[in-house]
């Protein structure tokens, strides 16, 4: 429709669907779906990438999208049965990015989007849950003002990790509704510091700010590099989604994850996943905490489990595709977040692909069709040889496969400038933010102290292909060294990651070639009764043309007689 800029999604009404992801992005258009589908996804509406488009060539907002975020603000406030900077039963916002083709973690997100010194004490009184609404708020805050206002959000973490410290604590939930408050306070006296002038109180004058954050977030350098390495076009914009907050740090019956309808890593055919109980979606995402296992839900959260598994189960085979999901539990009660085509390793691309044929899900041509021809290039490479020596120092968790040798770095812009030299460089890190992308992209492997399979950096190496290991508790990064096994390591020294395993080991250890397995040799005789062109190898000694031979190759087509003598 022509000048329409914002779609409406909700109470199993969708204004769009799946296959809408030029104007809506892809989760936008997967909320739709969802809703559409029956999925519980709380209600909420989509700010179109024609309005990114126009805001980022005009500078200013399309005509009459102020109006139609009001209107659709309205259907949701009267679908929640919450108001918006209301006192007695506020609503919540959450304000988040999604374009045509999925960047995950490269654009911002805004959650608990409507809270001030007032409504903050109506959230409590409505919650009857003091210490939860002072967490909203602190994050908040947090959030808010690192993507918007652009205080940085390491300072915010210095003051929090102060008074964990201060208590006597690790963990955040450790903390009561008194210090939270305190630090809430405590992050706007920062952003006054900072900017002169206070914390925007307004939720309108919120909520503007986080849609414009978003919109300009399409250009931000790591945005812009992941573009550049995935190949997606500069000028698609972003989509805005704008929807009611649901509750993963209510308390015990309360939590948030991410998860796979198949392993990522492996392909296989098993829910696969990682939450946190009391918590937010980006204590996940982002590796703040290390996850636990989406098994361990069945325990603490059984209701929510079985329905999710469900829900999972449904979402693959209306999909047809494997899927990444987002979900959160409020008060025992199932929300899907977000669902998306799940990034994979090759090799599980390769055997995914097999599978599905075999579950009749797609046909052969398809498998072949859906497995990147660059990605079969990464199960040709070596791995680690299992007879050499190693020296252990620390075990995490194997988030892509894989084997690479190098020198460590421990910040992003050094592993860049190690890699343009030529060096072979290892990217250490606690954990990954988006903004460590650039790093990413030059390091040969990733290496993450904390966070867990569904982790930024663990999403984001799987990717690109990069080997990469996370959770490897038995590392203490700090102050540009590494503690490990008692080895102390820093900048420039040897250490092997193996993708494989999961292990982190000292030094640099010995390849072996690869093995293909039977998915792959299955998806290539699909690809031969496929193809029309022959493939003839370019070979100049017996060892080249036995090789050649071994990988299905039907003939000589070049061979250079004086590399023989």
């Amino acid at each position: 429709m022509a000048g329409k800029h914002v779609f409406y999604f909700g109470n199993g009404f969708a204004e769009g669907g799946r296959d809408d992801k030029q104007t809506l992005g892809g989760k936008g258009a997967n909320l739709a779906e969802m809703t559409r589908i029956g999925v519980p996804v709380p209600p909420g509406f989509t700010i179109s990438t024609d309005a990114c488009r126009f805001y980022l060539r005009e500078e200013r907002y399309p005509p009459d999208l102020e109006q139609q975020v009001a209107a659709a603000l309205e259907r949701v406030e009267a679908d929640t049965g919450k108001r918006f900077g209301g006192l007695e039963n506020p609503l919540l916002l959450s304000v988040r990015s999604g374009a045509a083709i999925s960047m995950p973690g490269m654009m911002d997100t805004i959650l608990n989007l409507g809270l001030n010194d007032q409504t903050v004490e109506a959230l409590a009184r409505a919650s009857n849950d003091e210490r939860f609404a002072w967490d909203s708020y602190r994050r908040f805050v947090q959030m808010y003002s690192d993507v918007v206002l652009g205080v940085p959000a390491s300072e915010f973490e210095e003051r929090l990790e102060a008074r964990k410290q201060e208590r006597g604590v690790v963990e955040d939930t450790e903390l009561e509704a008194v210090d939270l408050r305190a630090l809430a306070h405590e992050f706007k006296s920062l952003v006054r510091e900072r900017l002169g002038s206070p914390f925007p109180d307004d939720p309108q004058i919120q909520l503007w700010g986080a849609i414009e954050a978003v919109f300009r977030s399409w250009n931000v350098e790591r945005a812009v590099a992941y573009r550049r390495v995935h190949g997606i076009p500069d000028y698609l914009g972003t989509a805005v989604n704008v929807q009611a907050m649901v509750y993963g740090n209510l308390g015990d019956d309360s939590g948030t994850g991410v998860a796979f309808t198949r392993n990522p890593s492996t392909g296989e055919r098993k829910f696969f996943g990682e939450f946190l109980v009391n918590a937010q979606g980006e204590d996940v995402v982002a590796g703040i905490r290390t996850p636990l296992s989406i098994e361990e839900m069945e325990h603490r959260l059984p209701e929510a489990y079985r329905q999710l598994l469900e829900v999972q189960e449904r979402l693959e085979q209306h999909y047809r595709e494997m899927q990444d999901l987002e979900f959160t539990v409020e008060r025992g009660t199932l929300y899907l977040l977000q669902t998306r085509t799940g990034k994979r390793t090759a090799a599980a691309a390769v055997r995914i692909a097999v599978e599905m044929v075999d579950e009749g899900l797609i046909d052969e041509r398809e498998a072949v069709l859906r497995v990147d021809p660059k990605q079969l290039d990464q199960l040709l490479h070596p791995r680690l040889d299992p007879d050499a020596e190693v020296t252990v120092l620390a075990t995490g968790l194997p988030a892509s496969p894989g084997a690479a040798s190098g020198i460590i770095a421990f910040h992003p812009d050094r592993a860049v400038e190690l890699a343009a030299n030529g060096e072979p460089v290892i990217l250490v890190r606690s954990e990954t933010s988006p903004d460590d992308f650039h790093g990413m992209v030059a390091a040969r492997a990733v290496v993450t102290a904390r966070g867990g399979m569904t982790s930024h950096a663990a999403v984001v190496a799987r990717g690109m292909g990069k080997t990469c290991v996370v959770g490897a508790s038995e590392l203490h990064v700090r102050n540009g060294e590494c503690r490990a096994s008692g080895y102390t390591l820093r900048e420039g020294e040897w250490i092997t990651v193996d993708g494989t395993t999961g292990r982190v080991l000292l030094g640099k250890v010995p390849t072996v070639e690869p093995e293909p397995d039977e998915y792959f040799n299955r998806l290539m005789q699909w690809a031969d009764s496929f193809r029309r062109l022959s493939v003839r190898t370019n070979a100049d000694t017996p060892q080249d043309a036995q090789q050649a031979r071994e990988f299905g190759a039907e003939g000589i087509g070049l061979c250079r007689t004086e590399h023989m003598f």
